[in-house]
């Protein structure tokens, strides 16, 4: 069992991340996540090769970029992205925090944020060393977040 907002946790600017269920739980099946997302959260356009994400927002709204739509996702709304589908996120207009599950198949995203969250200000930014390690993990980035007709 893992109760609200608890498990191996990171702490960001724009959000705090638990792991839920880690790789080690489901035999590299899976990875579930509990991310509380800020006011500043934006999630960059990127794209994963091999893996599939699936979002279920539980609280705020947050409005999503999937292969060239936008669209806004409010509590109860779940979102399937296939592998090789660009996509991004950013709170919506007006909302000052939300919540949602991540699952990312197969698994690998805690192992991702494990290795985040031992790098120093100076490996962040090191480009070739960001590059090397979004690649490992299937996190292809594209760009910023899309323009999108939305004021704040």
């Amino acid at each position: 069992m893992s109760p609200p907002r608890q498990g191996t946790n990171y702490e960001w600017d724009a959000d705090h991340s638990y792991v839920k269920v880690a790789a080690a739980d489901t035999g590299g099946q899976y990875t579930l996540m509990e991310d509380n997302l800020k006011t500043t959260f934006a999630l960059g356009l990127h794209l994963h090769r091999y893996h599939a994400e699936t979002f279920y927002i539980m609280e705020g709204n947050i409005d999503f970029y999937i292969d060239g739509d936008w669209l806004t996702a409010t509590p109860g709304t779940c979102i399937h992205v296939p592998p090789g589908v660009p996509h991004a996120c950013i709170m919506a207009k007006g909302c000052e925090a939300g919540r949602m599950l991540m699952i990312y198949q197969p698994s690998g995203f805690d192992q991702y944020l494990a290795e985040l969250g031992k790098m120093t200000a100076e490996d962040f930014a090191d480009q070739a060393k960001m590059d090397a390690l979004n690649e490992k993990y299937d996190i292809f980035n594209i760009g910023p977040v899309p323009e999108r007709n939305r004021a704040r």
